[in-house]
């Protein structure tokens, strides 16, 4: 399973951006998605994850309303949309999966997820 991160970079405080993590290397549609950042001397920490099917998506408080989790399935992507940005946004942004098809027990626990893609820099300024 590969996972590629991509659309990080520098934004101004309120400015927006789309990440996508492109997977490849089994059935995408049968798998949760998430994706977690981590900020300079602070632990990696959940954003956002979706289901297997799209149904369920789950934000981590900090982001909630302001970050939009989606997948298309079609393309074997997964997006994050992020509106609002603000200096403490500022982070690598992984994305990440499981390893067990279908519902996972907990989508903000990072134990939860065995792939792990390779990060992408987000920095935004004040």
């Amino acid at each position: 399973v590969q996972l590629q991160a991509s659309g990080g970079g520098l934004v101004q405080a309120g400015g927006s951006l789309r990440l996508s993590c492109a997977a490849s290397g089994r059935t995408f549609s049968s798998y949760a998605m998430g994706w977690f950042r981590q900020a300079p001397g602070k632990e990696r920490e959940f954003v956002a994850a979706i289901s297997w099917s799209g149904g369920g998506t789950f934000y981590a408080d900090s982001v909630k309303g302001r970050f939009t989790i989606s997948r298309d399935n079609a393309k074997n992507t997964v997006y994050l949309q992020m509106n609002s940005l603000k200096p403490e946004d500022t982070a690598v942004y992984y994305c990440a999966t499981p390893g067990v098809k279908y519902a996972i027990y907990n989508y903000k626990r990072q134990g939860s997820y065995d792939y792990w893609g390779q990060g992408t820099q987000v920095t935004v300024s004040s």
